[in-house]
Order: structure tokens, then C-alpha cells, then sequence
């Protein structure tokens, strides 16, 4: 227990990117010995040509936006290349949004403090990111703020500059939160926004924003639109079977 309550603490005193590079990287000979390494930078690899693409449009693009069904890796490819980007120095923080809108049924009143509240909403990207960065990691760059989770409705007003921007179930966004999303992107920045239009949970006259952006964008200077399909479903086999029987 001792062991890993001074991990906690050493690990709260980092506050910069670089400082937390250079904690799990330094050679633990001679060291503290509780400190943990992550040594390598984990590479985001496609599973199939249509993630491949969206791996391309990521590289050369400034925005993305991506749909496609459950499972095909909308938001686990981009959490990677962020997660890739954030390490190789080419971006100093990651910004994730995410609609706060709930499936079916709410839940009701959610207690807790701010960041408390909006965990639930952001726990997939929060697990995707748990494949690149080892507990300790990820909870330092979350406490310094280089991983920021940050809701749609307090993103006004602000700009990211050196940032990898995702917005995550972009389909339960509105067309003005799409369009204020796009337009935080600062300087040597980029925003990916992904979807499925088929999981739209938004009262009907507020649908239709996500799709309505991937036609009028497509073919701008700076912007790429990609389509992921039931082909590129890697979760499990079983989910392409399911949605093609229920017709989605």
C-alpha cells in the first residue's frame, strides 16, 4: 500500500507532457523501482482498407469526419492515432467531446462533481485509451489536462491549438454543435468527428446534422469524409450478422 500511494503522489506532482515522457521512460535501474515504463509507442494498425483510408485522411487531412455501424472502429482508430500523435510530439493534447445524450431511457439527475457527471458519457474513449497508456499514464495526462474531456456544451468560446480533436457519437450532436465543434480547431490542429447515423438518439427535428455535414463537406480543401462499412466491423463477427438481419 505505501508502494502505491508515493506512485499516486509522484505521479500528481508531474505537470507537464514532457515531465511525464520523461518519468516512464527513465531506466529504473538505481531508481524507484514502483515507477512504471511504457517504452514503446503502440502503432494504430488497420484492419481493413476502409480503416486504412481513414488512417490516410487523418495524416493528410485537418478534418475528418467518419461513419459507419457498431464495431467497425470509428472511435478506436481515432483514439490510436491520437494516442500516436500525442506521443511522437505532434500534437500537445488530446480533447475529447461527446454529446451528453443518453440512450432510450435516461438514468436521471447523475450526482457528483463535473467530471464525475460526464465519465459515464466518455468511458469508450476512455477504454480505447487504456490500450496505449497504462493506468498510472493516462491518469497523469487526465490530471494535467494533455487528455481533456470536454462536453459539447462548454466548448464555446474556446480554441485548441496543438490539439487532436475527437468528437465521439457525433450523430447525437445538432447541426450548431457540429458546426461550433469545427470551428474550436486552432493552429497545427486537427478535429476528427465520427458516427452512425442509424443510432441517432436525438428528438427527430434535431436528426440529421452529421449526415447533412459528411455531403456538403465532402471535396473541401483540408477535409476528408470516410465511410466505414459492415465489411470493417472487427469488434466481433456476429455484430455485421445482427445488424444485417435487422436491416441496419
Amino acid at each position: 500500500m505505501p508502494r502505491k500511494r508515493k506512485r499516486n503522489n509522484n505521479l500528481n506532482n508531474l505537470n507537464s507532457l514532457e515531465e511525464l515522457r520523461n518519468w516512464w521512460d527513465t531506466d529504473t535501474e538505481g531508481g524507484d523501482s514502483s515507477r512504471p515504463r511504457q517504452s514503446h509507442i503502440k502503432k494504430i494498425k488497420a484492419k481493413s482498407e476502409n480503416q486504412s483510408t481513414y488512417i490516410e485522411a487523418m495524416t493528410n487531412s485537418d478534418v475528418i469526419l467518419c461513419s459507419g455501424p457498431a464495431g467497425s472502429g470509428k472511435t478506436a482508430v481515432a483514439v490510436g492515432f491520437a494516442c500516436q500523435y500525442l506521443m511522437e510530439n505532434k500534437v500537445e493534447k488530446i480533447v475529447i467531446a461527446r454529446p451528453t445524450i443518453e440512450s432510450g431511457r435516461g438514468l436521471g439527475h447523475l450526482p457528483g462533481t463535473y467530471t464525475a457527471k460526464i465519465q459515464p458519457y466518455l468511458v469508450p474513449v476512455l477504454e480505447e485509451m487504456g490500450k496505449y497508456f497504462s493506468k498510472e499514464v493516462l491518469h497523469g495526462f487526465r490530471h494535467n489536462n494533455t487528455i481533456e474531456l470536454c462536453p459539447l456544451e462548454y466548448m464555446r468560446g474556446r480554441n485548441f491549438h496543438n490539439s487532436f480533436m475527437i468528437l465521439d457519437e457525433a450523430q447525437n450532436a445538432t447541426m450548431n454543435q457540429i458546426k461550433m465543434f469545427m470551428t474550436r480547431i486552432g493552429r497545427h490542429s486537427k478535429a476528427v468527428l465520427n458516427g452512425d447515423p442509424a443510432q441517432c438518439d436525438l428528438d427527430q427535428y434535431m436528426k440529421g446534422g452529421f449526415d447533412t455535414c459528411m455531403t456538403k463537406l465532402e471535396g473541401l480543401e483540408g477535409i476528408s469524409v470516410c465511410r466505414l462499412e459492415g465489411s470493417d466491423i472487427v469488434r466481433n463477427d456476429i455484430i455485421a450478422r445482427i445488424l444485417a438481419r435487422l436491416g441496419e
